[in-house]
């Protein structure tokens, strides 16, 4: 029988250990998954499983615990790092149509992009802004709780072979140059050019423990969300109402709603189809 057979049929033994070890997690090193999609987390857990060579979930908490360096590893499996250059290129398109236009309005303004991992949706914000003249008016958070990916992401060095692929979603975003303007080849590799980084503050922010960020006039959390159960969603929208001004920008991912959340009433749609709200005015 296979590993994946043998827990399905232990589902309930499957589900407690799995909360002893999120349980466990917290305690230990203080990261909070238990609000967590449980499918994602099983997803995950079973990989880890598989790759690790362990036949049960206790055996995999014993590990987490015991060895720090294993645990790296595990976070890594259950941190969201789906990402790429110009993601969803209608959505870029409609943050330069219909966003744009109200920060030129300000002087000076914040934005946080939750949940950054290795960077490429950041350097894609910034690569936005300096074609609209905006970048050097303007101060970007990229946060995230992990540790590795945030290195990453400072670093803005990528696979040369996977930012080309995403040349065609810079120009559907509405790309005014070529993408590669915006970077130096090196070997197999590209680095992003200083200037997009210069705005751009790296930060380690958890959104399940950490508090409000800052008040800011943009948050970008895409893709975020439907990793977690609908009590912790509600938690992070509250987070993210209190970090914005009034009037502030909230966008989240294609497959995200506030349809059903607290949190709807408070905001207004600029585009329901990419999910692009703004706060109400109390």
């Amino acid at each position: 029988m296979s590993q994946d057979a043998n827990i399905e049929s232990n589902s309930e033994l499957f589900n407690i250990e799995l909360q002893l070890l999120l349980e466990a997690v917290f305690l230990r090193y203080g990261y909070d998954f238990r609000n967590y999609s449980k499918a994602h987390l099983k997803r995950r857990v079973l990989y880890r499983l598989g790759i690790s060579n362990l036949s049960t979930v206790t055996e995999l908490q014993n590990k987490v615990l015991r060895d720090r360096e294993f645990f790296k590893d595990f976070l890594d499996d259950l941190s969201i790092n789906v990402t790429e250059m110009f993601r969803d290129p209608d959505f870029y398109r409609s943050l330069r149509e219909n966003i744009v236009p109200k920060l030129r309005t300000y002087a000076y303004f914040k934005i946080w992009h939750a949940g950054c991992a290795t960077g490429e949706e950041v350097y894609s914000l910034a690569i936005l802004l300096h074609e609209e003249g905006l970048l050097d008016r303007c101060q970007v958070y990229a946060t995230d709780f992990n540790q590795k990916v945030l290195e990453i992401a400072k670093e803005g060095v990528y696979q040369k072979s996977e930012i080309e692929q995403c040349n065609r979603n810079y120009h559907l975003s509405g790309g005014k140059n070529n993408l590669s303007d915006y970077y130096k080849s090196m070997y197999g590799s590209v680095m992003f050019n200083k200037e997009l980084a210069s705005r751009i503050v790296f930060a380690d922010h958890n959104l399940v423990t950490d508090s409000v960020f800052a008040d800011v006039n943009l948050i970008l959390c895409r893709n975020v969300l439907i990793y977690f159960e609908k009590s912790l969603q509600e938690k992070v929208l509250g987070l993210f109402y209190d970090s914005l001004v009034p009037s502030g920008i909230l966008c989240l991912g294609t497959k995200e709603s506030l349809k059903f959340s607290d949190y709807g009433k408070l905001f207004e749609g600029i585009d329901d189809k990419q999910k692009i709200f703004k706060k109400r005015i109390p």
